[in-house]
């Protein structure tokens, strides 16, 4: 027997990580894999790197007119990473959560911070950790997308990024991608089953009980 749907909040799953420690990989495998889960869609004024797709991967937009979202609040949050602007649509997450569905975010520790003050009771917040600082710096370079100066920056960065782990509700070890993943959905179904995000249980349980 099916189980019966309750109506339920929306929730915003949030994943951090340095430069390479694998956020973007495992969201994506996610939401390929989980037919129930929305990707959100970040606007951001860096070039597009070979093989992104403008909307799929970002929505690769002027400075000028990020900069105008910015002031009219058109952004849940935004930061500056390596001289580029990143930011969260908030219509369409909004919408999104508002019916009942959950979208996956990829986005660093300024941003999650940002998130969880605008909406606090629909982020889940998981950091994702290297197994160590040799295997971060081989993912960079295996990758390819980046110049060896870039490269380096972003490692003299990770230390600072990784000093927000205790800001966020979980904490994974990107030993393992595919067990990585195994361990996100978890924290994923079973926060769909949060009491306070399922709005619709008083109603439920009301009926169960013959109450009007």
């Amino acid at each position: 027997m099916a189980e019966p749907r309750i109506k339920r909040r929306g929730l915003l799953l949030v994943l951090s990580s340095p430069s390479g420690a694998g956020k973007t990989t495992i969201s994506r495998k996610l939401f390929d894999q989980d037919g129930h889960l929305g990707m959100s869609v970040s606007v951001t004024t860096r070039p597009r790197r070979p093989g992104e797709v403008d909307g799929k991967h970002y929505h690769f937009i002027a400075r000028a007119i990020f900069d105008a979202m910015v002031a009219k609040g058109e952004l849940l949050e935004h930061a500056t990473v390596f001289e580029n602007c990143y930011g969260t649509l908030r219509a369409p997450v909004m919408t999104t959560l508002d019916a009942g569905n959950d979208i996956i975010s990829d986005v660093d520790w300024q941003g999650t911070q940002q998130l969880k003050q605008n909406v606090p009771d629909d982020v889940v917040a998981v950091f994702i950790l290297p197994p160590s600082i040799e295997a971060l710096k081989q993912r960079l370079q295996a990758r390819a997308q980046d110049s060896e100066d870039v490269v380096r920056a972003r490692m003299a960065k990770s230390s600072d990024e990784m000093s927000h782990w205790a800001e966020y509700d979980y904490v994974i070890v990107n030993e393992d991608l595919d067990e990585s993943v195994r361990q996100v959905q978890a924290i994923l179904d079973a926060e769909r089953k949060r009491r306070t995000r399922q709005v619709g249980l008083y109603d439920f349980v009301n009926r169960l009980r013959g109450q009007p």
